[in-house]
């Protein structure tokens, strides 16, 4: 999933997060080894960050959702670049997102550029959203790997081979 097309149902999600909890800034985040990439954001110009200043690092770490109500106060943020210059986040909701064998791999967030709380009824419409937004990544998973055989499928394959060929498909 990771540096794919912008998809419009995760789209719709973090508009929906921005809305419902007044908030600046949402997204679906995905982290790998170095890096957290956005594959849907609202509020945000960045692409992806460095893991080492991301929230999201802390959020995949613990199966509860990561809540900060002023990252100038927490020590693990308050000389963060994410906190002291663009995007100015100053508080933070996230609920990590797991695959279904138990992974963390992302999370569903939710920033603001204020102090704020997030109360329990915030939490769980945000933990809700995160239901959602695991069973897209799934579906999509499912429609590109057989599950018995791990093999690519079809899609799967034709997918592989368009990313592999910069979207040019070449016929031997």
């Amino acid at each position: 999933m990771l540096d794919t097309a912008v998809e419009e149902p995760f789209e719709k999600i973090v508009t929906l997060v921005r809305t419902v909890l007044a908030v600046p800034m949402a997204t679906v985040t995905l982290v790998d080894r170095d890096r957290q990439w956005f594959k849907a954001k609202r509020g945000l110009e960045a692409t992806e960050t460095p893991r080492s200043i991301s929230f999201c690092t802390h959020t995949i770490a613990q199966r509860e959702p990561l809540i900060v109500e002023d990252a100038r106060s927490d020590q693990r943020f308050a000389d963060s670049p994410l906190v002291n210059g663009p995007p100015y986040i100053r508080s933070y909701a996230g609920i990590p997102l797991r695959t279904p064998e138990g992974y963390n791999v992302g999370a569903l967030c939710a920033m603001d550029t204020r102090r704020r709380g997030f109360s329990p009824a915030d939490i769980a419409i945000l933990g809700n959203f995160a239901n959602i937004v695991c069973d897209e990544l799934e579906l999509r998973l499912i429609a590109r790997v057989d599950y018995l055989t791990g093999a690519l499928t079809r899609r799967g394959f034709l997918e592989s081979v368009w990313k592999i060929t910069d979207g040019r498909f070449c016929v031997a």
